[in-house]
């Protein structure tokens, strides 16, 4: 399956070990439920002052996030931004939703090719 690819690569790069930056400052636990077809795969990540560990199942977690697994595919890619799906209620977080402001550094911002151009009539 094209989209579980995306989304497997995403986690096992960040199951890697190697320290995250960007969540120097973060400690929790983040349960992310992607469903497609009404099944929910679960993927769980544990960051503790930016060294992250990720575990492809479920479990208790500080907070939950519920997500369309093609939607999260797009996030993955760099398409579709986690705070903006949240207040659209494509993505649905529970629990402490401060983590999810946290986390959503960890996904990659638009390519270039996507990135609106200053001075480009209907940009900003």
């Amino acid at each position: 399956m094209e989209a579980a690819d995306g989304i497997v690569e995403f986690f096992e790069e960040l199951g890697r070990g190697e320290h995250q930056p960007l969540l120097a400052k973060v400690t929790g636990r983040v349960r992310f439920d992607l469903v497609e077809g009404g099944r929910p795969d679960r993927w769980l990540l544990a960051v503790d002052k930016g060294d992250v560990t990720v575990w492809h199942k479920g479990g208790p977690a500080d907070c939950a996030v519920q997500a369309d697994r093609a939607l999260f595919e797009r996030l993955c890619r760099g398409e579709e931004n986690a705070m903006a799906a949240v207040l659209r209620g494509a993505l649905v977080c529970s629990g402490d939703v401060e983590l999810l402001f946290a986390i959503q550094r960890i996904f990659p911002g638009p390519s270039p090719e996507r990135r609106p151009q200053v001075g480009v009539r209907g940009s900003r």
